[in-house]
């Protein structure tokens, strides 16, 4: 096992803050494509599947192919977990609460990822976050709660989905950092789309969603591109940062992302920024700061798989 001095590297803070960033963009425009497009099962199927096609183009048939040709029948199971757990069913639900609720809340419930992951990755993956990285993450949840002032008591049917969703994807953490420990993060990343969007395809079709493309406007099109190059990035991020670092750690590098949701929202909808939010950006200063400073006192992530 690696010494329990050992650091998180710095390129996976990197790639963590940037997988946070795309999120807080994406969550602001996905909710504006969600409405353009009216069907949320419709709409992320579609952009789910171009992401898909430059994942398996760029990722699988060019770079790792040889890779794939090598996986064992555990590491291909992981691979098929991963994207029916995290590349399918969340994402019809996660765009169907979208839908009905305001980005806003729907970034919110998203960022709390965190404790769900916390709580299945100290048990399962043996990771044992600091407590200042927890108190820092918690800060992080304190400062979206002030700059969205979404009130609990609006919990609805939009936000059940939405939470349901952000379950799915704690459970894909979990799996994909065990399918990480023995295959690239490009790799994993591509089997998520590819099998997810697999999955969500022939569903789309039963629904007579697909009978829509042929009509669809240059504006629609124009939606897509932009999502599906925000997930793509996010994607190859998130995966990127899973590998190098424990998943409790990258997940709570993403709370910021609803933090960036809200401003655009305060700057391009609601045109008002309050004292509120001002104070939350302090807040996201502290605990981000407090998550990467303490990360030299992370204990390693024990490996649960050892290499074939």
């Amino acid at each position: 096992m690696d010494s329990p001095t050992t650091s998180i590297p710095a390129k996976a803070i990197a790639l963590a803050i940037g997988a946070a960033l795309i999120s807080g963009v994406s969550n602001f425009v996905n909710k504006a494509a969600t409405a353009a497009f009216g069907s949320p099962v419709l709409f992320t199927t579609l952009k789910n599947a171009c992401v898909a096609l430059a994942l398996f183009g760029l990722i699988v048939l060019i770079r790792n192919r040889a890779e794939m040709a090598r996986l064992n029948r555990r590491q291909a199971g992981l691979l098929l977990l991963v994207g029916a757990i995290g590349g399918a069913l969340p994402f019809a639900l996660f765009f169907t609460g979208l839908a009905g609720t305001s980005a806003a809340a729907g970034a919110l419930i998203h960022k709390t990822l965190f404790v769900w992951v916390l709580l299945l990755a100290v048990p399962l993956l043996g990771e044992r976050p600091t407590a200042g990285q927890i108190a820092g993450a918690f800060t992080l949840l304190a400062a979206s709660l002030l700059a969205g002032k979404i009130s609990l008591f609006n919990f609805g049917l939009p936000e059940a989905l939405i939470l349901a969703a952000t379950l799915l994807w704690a459970v894909e953490n979990v799996i994909a950092k065990k399918a990480l420990a023995e295959v690239s993060a490009g790799t994993v990343a591509a089997a998520r789309m590819v099998i997810g969007s697999a999955i969500l395809l022939p569903f789309a079709f039963w629904q007579s969603r697909l009978t829509a493309l042929p009509s669809l406007s240059g504006a629609q099109w124009l939606w897509l591109g932009v999502t599906a190059a925000l997930l793509f990035g996010y994607v190859l991020s998130w995966y990127g940062a899973l590998k190098l670092a424990p998943a409790g750690f990258v997940a709570m590098l993403l709370v910021p992302a609803a933090l960036i949701t809200n401003a655009l929202t305060a700057v391009f909808v609601t045109h008002t920024l309050a004292a509120g939010q001002l104070a939350s950006g302090l807040l996201l200063i502290a605990g981000t700061a407090a998550i990467i400073y303490y990360r030299r006192r992370a204990k390693p992530v024990k490996r649960l798989i050892t290499n074939s």
